[in-house]
């Protein structure tokens, strides 16, 4: 007779983090291990040839996506937190440095060059702009105070704050059922 697998605690993972951070390779990985659904929001937002969804369809997609019972959900669009934490059971930012993150923009370009990626929406080959790194540079001063503001209106919602990509793999390696 086999153990029964004792429930997961988080149903509803919200992973953000600064373009380059590693949010979709973190996701797929906890995916894996926990069996939760994943939804990359970029493959949500981006329609081909790198086409934005208006606000209005984009929210009420976001909305249609965090009501699901079950979820791993990656990426930013911080102007959709107000939908996406309150349905969330816990927040896992990842909080890494400026030169992290653009290293791994960079790498993930080089790495995908001319390809699109599996997290990215169809017909949105990889690349690599002066506005986006800008982002990604000034994400710690610009994006990174706002979404915290908005984390701290909901201070019954677990958060888990990893600051380096080693960090994010020991956690990994140690998740159990409790989550963190």
């Amino acid at each position: 007779m086999s153990a029964k697998a004792e429930p997961l605690k988080y149903q509803r993972i919200l992973i953000i983090g600064s373009g380059g951070s590693g949010k979709s390779t973190l996701s797929c990985q906890l995916a894996e291990k926990t069996k939760l659904p994943l939804i990359h929001l970029d493959h949500e937002y981006w329609k081909p040839g790198w086409v934005e969804t208006p606000k209005e369809e984009w929210r009420g997609r976001v909305a249609e996506l965090a009501e699901q019972e079950q979820w791993i959900m990656d990426g930013n669009f911080s102007g959709s937190l107000d939908i996406r934490v309150p349905r969330c059971d816990c927040i896992v930012l990842l909080d890494y440095s400026r030169i992290t993150c653009a290293f791994g923009v960079i790498k993930r370009w080089i790495a995908n060059f001319g390809k699109t990626r599996p997290d990215m929406g169809k017909g949105c080959p990889e690349k690599v702009d002066f506005h986006f790194l800008k982002w990604v540079w000034g994400f710690p001063k610009s994006s990174l105070p706002k979404i915290m503001k908005c984390l701290d209106s909901f201070p019954d919602k677990p958060l888990l704050i990893l600051k380096s990509r080693r960090d994010a793999q020991r956690w990994l390696e140690t998740w159990n059922t409790s989550g963190f």
